[in-house]
């Protein structure tokens, strides 16, 4: 095989595959090939093997096609991620297919041909595998195979590097026309290795599962190779026009850039954020080309799915950081897209099309500052800019070494609204309540803080963890990552005290998901002394924090959420000790009582930018919570004439209803707060204490 710096090595461990079955191995395989983005990309590619079984019902050996399921991803696929048909049947479907005008319509044939009653759907590119002779088949999509199949010459290219070991084939929509093209092929080049398809990918077989995986990765390699030796002395994209910010200057363009444009874009549903300025994207956004080859789109139908016609490039000049006059026509400038966006729509829409969708940009390109992308959840505008990076290296490579070709027009719209990928949507799940949210939660390392954050993320919400304590904060952020995933989970070391790193967290909390949409406020601490033995230090502290605090981070979740004009709900976390008294506490107490009041001026001023702004009253959460460990814990004890072990039982008994209140009940009452259930609410407080009438409202 090809080896160097920048070329792909086999992983191949033949301990480990001697002792696996055929499907095994192609498992394994599948998590090779998909473990490097130089091969293919989130979702990107497919795989399959012909796999001689007992069927269940005849007890016969039969030949069973395994290729990866529809929405698949090889590269954390498991067993039960791939489709299972017999090969039989999927022979007979030639004889019901009546031609190109009805092609879409073999899709609906794929169940009947269903091996041992499988349940995971099969993919429009079944047929690619099924009609290809060989035992073992993979198509992916290598930056460097697409540059080739996505430049003017394609076809020469491919026999110049490749000779005859790699057939060629024009561009064909993927499905059931394409699998008769690719067996003819196959017919009539029975020594060939494989086939690139123009604007498509790579396509590749072999009777043997580590032979076929190793001969990926060789041809690969080879295109690797060839444009590391046409491209080594030509300037990528024409050659720099724009120098890149320095990276926190670009990380404050992003900021300021980023909840704009979400308010813009959110008008169908909440979307969520994603920057990159890598070293690719800066060199793309700086360059002398990018506006014309930006202008052209993707070319490989699975970049342009995730990427849409085009980007938007953002009329940004890092020379003159002109970022205001550039939020001042934003507007205008999401405008034209959308207007040029539905003007293809017409040109190129059929009788039966599906209406038209989003119409905003995915993609947004800063000159000097990088590369923006928003959909409907993280995840999804996170893969959306790795596709988009693939774009850029396969454009780098076309345009150097001939001219680079997007997807036509037409063909391009015909990949965006085909009924298949049109059914594929309506069967989508209904989304969360809080999908595409963004809560940015104070004290996010304590008890009530990680339960509040945990329930938002479990409807779906992204969440930004501010907190001072950063052993605590690392290692919840760490658990919730572990439930939740990584792309939702983010912190951010916050004194609630300080506006610069205030406003800090706000900027970062923009940066990695576009904007906030939910405030809980939630950061505390707690003193107990007799009013004689109350310091002046002891009464700014509680008031510092729970008083200047709470305005502090309000004012920031005030400006980002009336830049998105999207609404958004401030949570206050206060204290049953803002409505009832208590012995010993007059500095808690009384800046618990500010928060309330507070809640109830910034309901008003909220209103009428749809901010509400209410206040959860808790009572004696003990379990988890930072606030009753230390003094606090023994001065309350010492209070009531307890000690620590009988002070939760003592609330308890206290209580109307006899009940522990737990950090979760207080994430309940926050998620009601934060969620449409009380979108008529604000200005409210709910007391969550197990019952307490000095604490009643009214």
């Amino acid at each position: 095989m090809t080896t160097g710096a920048n070329r792909l090595v086999s992983l191949w461990d033949e301990s480990k595959a001697a002792t696996m079955s055929e499907p095994e191995k192609l498992l394994y395989r599948s998590n090779l090939l998909g473990s490097d983005k130089r091969v293919t990309n989130y979702g990107g590619g497919n795989t399959s093997a012909k796999v001689f079984q007992k069927d269940p019902l005849s007890g016969e050996e039969v030949e069973v096609l395994w290729v990866k399921g529809s929405g698949g991803d090889v590269g954390s696929i498991k067993m039960d991620g791939f489709s299972t048909l017999y090969m039989d049947k999927l022979r007979a479907l030639k004889g019901m297919y009546r031609g190109l005008e009805f092609e879409d319509e073999m899709v609906g044939y794929l169940p009947h041909c269903t091996f041992n009653l499988n349940p995971r759907a099969a993919s429009i590119d079944t047929p690619l595998h099924a009609y290809v002779p060989k035992a073992h088949v993979d198509h992916m999509h290598p930056d460097a195979i697409i540059a080739i199949a996505a430049s003017k010459d394609s076809k020469a290219m491919t026999q110049e590097i490749f000779g005859d070991s790699i057939g060629w084939l024009p561009w064909k929509k993927p499905g059931y026309e394409l699998g008769l093209w690719l067996e003819k092929f196959c017919l009539d080049n029975p020594d060939a290795k494989g086939v690139v398809l123009e604007s498509h990918g790579l396509f590749t077989w072999d009777d043997d599962a580590k032979t076929c995986y190793e001969l990926t990765l060789d041809i690969i390699n080879k295109a690797i190779a060839y444009f590391e030796e046409k491209t080594a002395d030509i300037p990528s994209f024409g050659g720099a026009i724009h120098e890149s910010l320095p990276a926190d200057e670009r990380a404050a363009v992003a900021a300021q850039l980023m909840p704009a444009i979400r308010g813009f874009v959110s008008g169908q549903q909440h979307m969520v954020g994603n920057f990159v300025d890598s070293d690719t994207v800066l060199e793309f956004v700086n360059a002398k080309d990018m506006r014309a080859l930006a202008a052209l789109g993707t070319s490989c139908p699975d970049h342009f799915l995730r990427t849409k016609i085009c980007p938007l490039v953002v009329d940004f000049d890092p020379a003159k950081n002109n970022i205001d006059e550039v939020l001042e026509g934003l507007e205008a400038q999401i405008a034209t897209y959308r207007e040029g966006y539905g003007a293809y729509y017409d040109r190129c829409k059929h009788d039966d099309s599906p209406a038209l969708r989003d119409p905003n940009a995915v993609v947004y390109l800063i000159p000097g500052v990088g590369m923006i992308t928003f959909a409907k959840d993280r995840a999804t505008a996170r893969i959306s800019g790795e596709f988009y990076v693939n774009a850029i290296n396969v454009m780098r490579g076309a345009d150097a070494v001939s001219e680079y070709c997007g997807l036509p027009e037409q063909e391009a719209f015909d990949i965006e609204y085909w009924l298949l990928e049109e059914a594929k949507l309506q069967r989508m799940p209904k989304p969360k309540s809080l999908a595409g949210q963004v809560a940015l939660v104070t004290g996010g390392a304590g008890g009530i803080g990680s339960a509040t954050a945990a329930r938002y993320l479990s409807e779906g919400a992204c969440v930004m963890l501010a907190d001072i304590n950063e052993e605590s904060l690392t290692a919840t952020q760490n658990q919730l990552v572990s439930q939740f995933g990584a792309d939702v989970v983010r912190s951010v070391i916050m004194n609630v005290t300080d506006e610069d790193a205030v406003a800090a967290a706000y900027a970062k909390t923009a940066v990695e998901f576009g904007g906030v949409d939910i405030l809980v406020s939630n950061a505390g601490i707690a003193s107990s002394a007799p009013i004689e033995e109350t310091t002046l230090a002891l009464w700014n502290k509680n008031m510092d924090i729970l008083s200047t605090g709470y305005f502090l981070v309000s004012r920031e979740a005030f400006k980002m959420m009336r830049v998105q004009q999207m609404g958004g709900s401030v949570v206050f976390v206060a204290s049953k000790n803002g409505l009832a008294a208590s012995p010993n506490a007059a500095a808690y107490c009384t800046a618990k009582a500010s928060e309330i009041h507070l809640a109830r001026c910034l309901a008003l001023e909220g209103a009428e930018a749809g901010i509400r702004v209410n206040v959860v009253n808790p009572d004696a959460v003990l379990r988890g919570s930072k606030i009753w460990e230390g003094d606090w814990l023994d001065q309350r004890a010492g209070t009531y004439g307890t000690d620590k072990e009988g002070l939760e039982e003592m609330y308890r008994q206290r209580s109307m209803l006899k009940r522990s209140v737990l950090p979760e009940d207080i994430a309940e009452a926050a998620y009601f707060f934060a969620s449409d259930k009380s979108a008529k609410s604000t200005g409210n407080i709910v007391n969550v204490d197990a019952g307490n009438v000095q604490a009643f409202t009214r």
